[in-house]
């Protein structure tokens, strides 16, 4: 089979567009990408299906003088978002759709395969097909799970991730965080229910949760460095039954994002001492459940990274852009934690929809320039 051509991509793209799967649960995603890899000639190529991730999917791109295997990262999985596009090739499953953009990171990922499967690599390459980014934190997953071992453990790790803000094709990227980490936060409080009228018998939760919230406010504000960047929304608050009975349990629900693992784990502690204060100040006991998700700070290896944007600038074909930090999660941070690499953007042109929107169409032509960048680099790299 030759080298895939755009059209083709297109086709892959438009095809995976259809079939949208939610995390963990992408068993046709990986039945049809499995099924167009199969189809490449496979003299340089192991395919292996993890038995403890059964939708992840890996390939080894045996290299032919390898000093070095670079891993290549793409997620699969989609989001519970129902689509308004209006597309001829819009998502087949009600209430499901690629509103990130993972089809494009696939089809990208696929042409990139499909051109080293006929041109051997000086290097290893491994192509890392993950599912549940979105959520269930797949790429911790399958670090936990030991699927990087052996042939399959690669020394460096290189990922995209799709931004309609910047032009469709241009390579967006920066030094250090280039998506923020994320800590989940439920709050419960546990104090005594009674009358309305009879407050002294009781031990309001509404009123230490009132305090409580007005309390984390300050973590940002008055915790964290004025030039450093964090975020905490509280966008769930749950009590009561009737206006006049006072609630003995009250549940807080938000999330906070941070640029560091060490901001976050930061704001974790103030959190736990806010909460240690309110249990003391009113008599009840307050539970605190933080949930890191598996997603870390996007922090990019300084020395990779420099090669990474150095490349991208002296290269006149491409497009590139310095961007600044998102508080958005990526949960490819977990990976980059564990091994050196880079997370950049890649351009798909949709200034009027945001990612996670039902609304979301990305220019096609962004795919067969990111191949065609992202191919260049790689060979480029290999030769360092």
């Amino acid at each position: 089979m030759a080298v895939l051509t755009e059209d083709e991509l297109i086709k892959i793209r438009r095809h995976l567009h259809e079939i949208p799967e939610l995390a963990l649960q992408e068993k046709e995603t990986h039945a049809y990408l499995l099924e167009v890899i199969q189809n490449f000639k496979q003299d340089y190529l192991t395919i292996k299906t993890p038995e403890s991730l059964p939708t992840a999917l890996l390939v080894l791109v045996k290299g032919k003088d390898p000093k070095r295997t670079i891993g290549y990262r793409t997620d699969i999985d989609a989001l519970p978002v129902t689509e308004k596009t209006g597309l001829p090739f819009s998502s087949k499953t009600p209430g499901i759709m690629h509103a990130c953009g993972h089809d494009i990171h696939m089809s990208i990922a696929i042409g990139l395969l499909s051109y080293f499967s006929e041109q051997q690599p000086k290097d290893n390459l491994l192509f890392f097909f993950q599912p549940a980014e979105e959520s269930e934190s797949g790429g911790k997953q399958a670090y936990e799970k030991g699927i990087f071992q052996g042939k399959f453990k690669p020394n460096e790790f290189y990922g995209l991730h799709d931004n309609p803000a910047l032009p469709a094709g241009s390579i967006g990227c920066r030094m250090g965080t280039l998506f923020a980490g994320t800590t989940e936060i439920n709050v419960d409080l546990f104090g005594k229910g009674g009358h309305a009228a009879f407050p002294q018998n009781a031990n309001d939760t509404v009123v230490a949760a009132a305090s409580l919230i007005m309390q984390i406010q300050t973590i940002i504000s008055r915790s964290i460095d004025p030039i450093q960047s964090g975020v905490i929304t509280l966008g769930k608050v749950e009590a009561g039954t009737i206006r006049n009975v006072i609630a003995g349990h009250t549940r807080i629900e938000g999330t906070l994002r941070g640029l560091t693992q060490e901001m976050i784990l930061k704001i974790d502690q103030r959190l736990r001492d806010l909460c240690e204060g309110i249990a003391r100040s009113y008599n009840m006991q307050v539970k605190l459940d933080l949930n890191q998700g598996g997603y870390w700070p996007v922090e990019n290896d300084p020395k990779l990274t420099q090669n990474f944007i150095s490349y991208m600038k002296e290269n006149k074909d491409v497009n590139y852009i310095e961007t600044e930090p998102k508080m958005t999660g990526e949960d490819f941070g977990f990976l980059l934690a564990k091994f050196p690499g880079t997370m950049f953007w890649l351009g798909v042109g949709d200034p009027d929809s945001e990612l996670h929107s039902a609304t979301l169409n990305p220019d096609e032509k962004s795919i067969q320039r990111g191949v065609d960048t992202i191919k260049g680099f790689l060979i480029s790299r290999m030769e360092k």
